[in-house]
């Protein structure tokens, strides 16, 4: 007798989400993997903040989403959204905004300006490269975009509190490029590299996600679910990338960071799979850079994640997959440019960054009044935001 064979007909709660449409809420309707099968989030999950930044610090693309479960457990949760969300509106202290202050500085008004400049002048120069087939010379890149800062001028905010409040701009790929070839060239300072090799880190970062500009609107601007092939396209920036600047007169550590950005120490990243010494280091400086500003950029759902909550996910999943010396380094000199900062508690509590736990760098000591919070050893609290 013949063995029949049915077709299993797709559930249609299961509806797959990139990664960048998801929305805290949703239930994952089967277990998340990454490419190298180490399980991440398991089925039934409802998806937090944390848990949709931790995805995207795996490079998980898209996962499947159980619709009806979603709803259900969104609806019960209404009305207690509700009131969390008027308690906190109530406890929010007058006057500026932590945001407010650094936009109205006049060092934060002087770094937009030149930040407008160096975009204009990336974008310039791609096109021409691009659009008209004019090799790269990368001095005239650099000098039309980082050289229009001044890294070495001190401020009374920092640095990192001035990007953490550039999340506006249309052009995300040539915002992002900006942003992380200048974290690349602090992390490279952090390093106690020379000034050649700071100069190579930035251009690293600036040049890192050029293979972007190459895929077409339709697929970086869809507004709706990519299809499979377009996903591969988007996954594949990383060697188109390699192959626009292949046969250019451009650094081969250059040529790497745009290939290996999302390589992984331990060999969980793509193209190829790479771990630890096969990765060039200024990818992996490029690495972490990418990561961070793309954790803190803004989502439909939400503003910029407060760096703390970066800082603690790196602390939990990244230091395996990063360059150990790079990732320690970033993390312990990041957070030092907190000090002194005025934050919120999860438990409601206002008060100022006092003291930086080595041990647990995401939970320094928070004074609120003349109550003294350690985060370290109250593992219930942490920092919600800035004020």
């Amino acid at each position: 007798m013949a063995k029949e064979f049915v077709v299993k007909k797709a559930d249609p709660r299961m509806k797959r989400v990139p990664i960048f449409k998801l929305t805290p809420g949703m239930v994952t309707s089967e277990d998340v993997y990454t490419a190298n099968n180490q399980l991440v989030v398991p089925k039934r999950t409802t998806l937090t903040d944390k848990l949709i930044t931790k995805l995207e610090l795996y490079d998980v693309l898209n996962v499947r989403i159980d619709e009806i479960e979603t709803e259900a457990r969104k609806s019960k949760g209404a009305a207690a959204q509700i009131v969390s969300a008027d308690a906190a509106q109530q406890e929010e202290p007058e006057g500026q905004s932590y945001s407010e202050i650094i936009k109205s500085s006049p060092e934060f008004i002087e770094f937009q300006a030149h930040f407008d400049e160096a975009i204009d002048g990336f974008k310039s120069s791609m096109n021409a490269i691009l659009e008209q087939g004019e090799p790269i010379d990368v001095n005239d890149v650099f000098h039309k975009t980082i050289d229009t800062f001044d890294m070495e001028h001190n401020n009374s905010f920092g640095f990192f509190h001035f990007l953490q409040n550039m999340r506006q701009y249309d052009d995300l790929t040539y915002a992002h490029c900006l942003n992380v070839s200048l974290i690349s060239n602090v992390l490279a300072g952090w390093l106690h590299m020379s000034e050649e090799d700071q100069k190579l880190a930035t251009l690293c970062g600036l040049f890192h996600d050029v293979g972007k500009l190459t895929i077409p609107d339709s697929i970086t601007k869809k507004p709706d679910k990519l299809t499979d092939e377009e996903y591969k396209i988007m996954k594949n920036h990383t060697v188109s990338g390699f192959r626009l600047l292949q046969n250019q007169d451009v650094d081969d550590h250059i040529k790497n960071a745009a290939l290996m950005h999302h390589e992984k120490c331990d060999g969980s990243g793509y193209p190829m799979g790479l771990k630890g010494e096969q990765i060039d280091k200024f990818a992996k400086i490029v690495a972490i850079a990418d990561v961070y500003d793309a954790m803190t950029a803004a989502r439909v759902y939400r503003g910029p994640l407060c760096p703390f909550t970066v800082i603690e996910i790196f602390e939990k999943e990244g230091l395996q997959r990063y360059e150990t010396e790079y990732i320690l380094c970033f993390l312990e000199n990041v957070v030092q440019t907190f000090i002194n900062n005025r934050v919120k508690l999860s438990n409601g509590l206002i008060g100022d960054i006092v003291l930086i736990n080595k041990q647990h760098l995401s939970r320094p000591m928070v004074q609120c009044g003349s109550q003294f919070v350690d985060l370290a050893q109250e593992k219930e609290v942490s920092i919600e935001s800035f004020v």
